[in-house]
């Protein structure tokens, strides 16, 4: 097991911001050194203990999709990548804090939409299909279980949240009041055939993608642009297709591990209220996640 990077500490770059998991510098006016850490966040609240490795293995699997989708691949839409190594940015004395969990990419202007798609009935989705039998005014069949597959992939978008608030789920109309029926049209159709073409091959690899989200910004010429981390067990409900049974739970590959724990963990020998400060984290935990979280890419890559 690697040492864990909780914070990066680059003194050669301004600090943009901290986000739940990454650190995001700037490196001139037009690119972002994005670094992610070790951190984990669950239910918008980040944990106080890392998991080693994390940010590497995210960084490596947002890698191989960007590769698979964008222009070099299946070329679906632009992407943040600038193809420039982020080791060439930092000072020598910097560089291990950067090898192989960064991304030098593009500044771009981002849009205030979580692009979420389900394919699967699943977490806040399923909960609100149980009590209004819609998932952010999209109206489902009748009779559909826990994890059932959809009959097509839905738009389920949600409004960005600041670090410790929860994301707001939305329906397509308020996006369309945010950004302009333009741009939301776009983003809605560029995100359902995003996730179409990484579930189809994810299942070549034996593993269901529920559901994801994706975020986009503008450049400079107003270019819709995919940024940030793309179908990562962060951003992505991962279910092993070899034991996915419809009306349960499946296993995943993501950080739902952690969130079942947590919806059982006592703070003051109460339930957690899913408020800051989170509960300690164990090491069986920690354990645990990252080796689904290997699993993950080792699937998806081999």
């Amino acid at each position: 097991m690697t040492s864990a990077l909780h914070t990066s500490a680059l003194k050669s770059l301004t600090l943009l911001a901290r986000g739940k998991v990454r650190d995001n510098y700037a490196v001139g006016t037009d690119r972002i050194l994005m670094v992610a850490s070790d951190r984990l966040s669950a239910f918008d609240v980040i944990m106080g203990e890392p998991i080693p490795g994390k940010g590497a293995l995210l960084t490596q699997m947002a890698l191989f999709w960007f590769e698979k989708l964008g222009p070099h691949g299946l070329n679906i839409c632009p992407i943040h990548l600038t193809g420039d190594a982020p080791e060439s940015v930092v000072t020598p004395e910097e560089v291990a804090q950067v090898t192989g969990r960064s991304m030098l990419v593009k500044r771009l202007t981002p849009l205030p939409v979580e692009a979420v798609v389900r394919g699967y009935l699943a977490g806040s989705g399923w909960k609100e299909y149980q009590h209004n039998g819609a998932v952010c005014g999209v109206a489902l069949p009748p009779g559909l279980k826990n994890a059932s597959k959809l009959p097509a992939p839905i738009y389920t978008p949600a409004a960005k949240a600041a670090v410790g608030d929860h994301d707001e789920n939305i329906t397509f109309e308020q996006t369309v009041e945010m950004v302009g029926a333009d741009l939301a049209t776009r983003i809605r159709d560029l995100s359902i055939a995003l996730y179409q073409a990484a579930a189809e091959f994810a299942l070549t690899k034996g593993i269901i993608i529920a559901d994801t989200k994706f975020e986009f910004g503008l450049d400079a010429e107003g270019t819709l642009t995919l940024m940030d981390e793309v179908l990562t067990p962060d951003s992505s409900r991962f279910w092993p297709q070899e034991s996915y049974q419809e009306g349960t739970n499946p296993p995943s590959y993501d950080k739902q591990f952690v969130r079942d724990w947590l919806e059982t963990a006592l703070v003051d020998g109460k339930p957690w209220d899913k408020t800051p400060p989170a509960p300690r984290v164990p090491d069986a935990v920690i354990h645990k996640t990252a080796a689904k979280y290997q699993e993950a890419l080792q699937r998806l890559t081999a």
